[in-house]
């Protein structure tokens, strides 16, 4: 049986919530353990960007996931949100502080974070608008002179990647395989049970961004300044700073 690959979509038009929550929202819900299982390592620029903090600022981790980061650097606080209940409680069963927080209407006063970070997130929103409303409402919640970390998948793929994305196709759906394995009776002359697996395959929606499109974004919003912009293992970021 071959690997499904992912397959080109068109973007709705109208009802971009409920389309999110179809092939974003309730995807993570039903993979969460095993999405969990795959997410261990913390990407070099963000381990970077952690540790380089001062001691003692406070930061959110908006799409938090199995909050790999929260804990990278003990000399901070970072509060983890994400749309997924399971990841969440994955979370806490870690001893890590998080809820499930909506990223465009977070649960935060104005100003109230030193730093902000949203790894492999904003690309889950299906419209141009809607993925800069999320990097406005990350600025939102920093306080002047604060600053933010995010990262997307890119269109552009490296040779060595594993994402096989059909050339020039931005909005895609990547599937993920989950396996369950059920007991099978066997026959009575025979002894014990056998597995049997049953494979399910789970499509989530993505926009792959492409050099360039990042930054534009950023550029979008008044007085945000640009710290850095960068290609890092098949995806672009942007640290920025919201204005003084």
């Amino acid at each position: 049986m071959s690997k499904p690959q992912p397959v080109a979509v068109e973007t709705p038009k109208e009802n971009e919530q409920d389309y999110e929550q179809s092939h974003v929202h309730e995807v993570y819900e039903v993979i969460a353990t095993h999405f969990s299982d795959t997410r261990y390592k913390p990407w070099p620029v963000v381990e970077k960007f952690l540790t380089e903090l001062p001691t003692g600022s406070i930061g959110a981790d908006v799409g938090c996931g199995n909050g790999k980061y929260i804990g990278v650097n003990p000399n901070v606080l970072v509060l983890g949100s994400d749309r997924s209940s399971n990841l969440i409680k994955i979370v806490n069963e870690r001893g890590l502080e998080g809820m499930v927080a909506d990223g465009l209407t977070l649960p935060y006063r104005p100003n109230a974070f030193d730093f902000a970070i949203s790894i492999a997130v904003i690309h889950h929103f299906s419209t141009p608008e809607r993925r800069r409303m999320a990097i406005e409402e990350l600025l939102r919640i920093v306080r002047p002179g604060g600053r933010i970390l995010v990262f997307v998948w890119a269109l552009e793929q490296t040779k060595f990647s594993k994402r096989n994305f059909e050339v020039g196709t931005q909005d895609v759906f990547v599937p993920w395989t989950l396996s369950t394995k059920e007991p099978r009776i066997e026959n009575s002359d025979k002894k014990g049970t056998k597995a049997e697996v049953t494979t399910t395959v789970y499509n989530r929606y993505y926009h792959l961004f492409k050099q360039g499109e990042l930054d534009d974004l950023f550029r979008q919003i008044d007085g945000v300044v640009i710290e850095t912009t960068g290609y890092d293992r098949d995806n672009h970021y942007v640290i920025a700073q919201k204005p003084e």
